[in-house]
């Protein structure tokens, strides 16, 4: 069992190893959308995982946060198996990002969003404040402290869902199309801002570019099965297998020839 979390100022980073055997998911209508998915995400690192629209991307992010059931397999975190004991504070240590921003925000103002998880688990006003003024700043959104929620723009909306995660500073994150709805500019902040952070991370987006600008490693899936693992020049530099996943190289694969 995982111990008591240990504070940010004594080190720089939990470790944190990610791992998922034999996964299976079967939707209510019977659809197959991830056959004996298996892979480990070590900790540190950035992955990228990619795939076609339907390949199951987001099914297994939500698979390994427990919002979807799986028909077989385990998923762990630094071995200890994730299950109804320890869901609790694996989704402490893990945090998922969703691919519309709609789905996390959910109170009045951005300050009372960002505040909800760290509330949740019993932090102090006092270390909220600190928190949630220091996640702000990162991202250069502290104007929108006291903004509705409702009224943000597109782009707004997935970077306060983004701190809403980070606020609570946890060791893996895994982001579901992290640069959607972003303007060039907004786009090229989160990447950096990303770029910045300790956290292990499995990024899945079609944004190809973003994914090797950030990641050293690619996930391809298709059809709900892991097609490669590889390092993420050797899999977008490879034509032939991106064609047959339903896939293009990536906008800037130039400079990897």
């Amino acid at each position: 069992m995982w111990g008591n979390p240990v504070p940010r100022s004594c080190c720089k980073r939990l470790c944190c190893n990610l791992k998922a055997e034999n996964l299976t998911v079967r939707y209510d209508d019977a659809v197959c959308a991830l056959r004996d998915v298996g892979f480990s995400v070590r900790d540190g690192e950035r992955v990228a995982l990619i795939g076609a629209n339907g390949a199951g991307k987001s099914t297994l992010l939500l698979t390994l946060v427990g919002v979807l059931p799986a028909e077989s397999g385990e998923i762990s975190l630094e071995d200890v198996p994730v299950g109804k004991e320890t869901l609790r504070e694996f989704r402490r240590r893990v945090g998922m990002v969703f691919q519309n921003p709609d789905d996390q925000l959910f109170m009045p103002t951005v300050y009372e969003d960002i505040a909800f998880g760290p509330r949740n688990y019993g932090l102090s006003e006092e270390e909220i404040e600190t928190r949630i003024n220091g996640v702000l700043d990162r991202f250069g959104i502290a104007r929108l402290r006291d903004r509705m929620t409702h009224k943000l723009s597109g782009g707004e909306k997935r970077l306060v869902a983004l701190a809403g995660i980070l606020v609570m500073e946890p060791s893996v994150l895994l982001m579901d199309e992290p640069s959607s709805f972003l303007d060039p500019r907004s786009r090229r902040k989160l990447i950096e801002t990303l770029d910045k952070l300790p956290q292990t991370m499995l990024i899945a987006t079609h944004d190809l570019d973003l994914a090797l600008d950030l990641c050293r490693r690619a996930i391809l899936l298709d059809e709900g099965r892991v097609r490669a693992d590889a390092p993420i020049e050797e899999i977008l530099s490879d034509a032939a297998l991106l064609e047959s996943c339903g896939l293009e190289l990536p906008l800037s694969t130039g400079h990897l020839r």
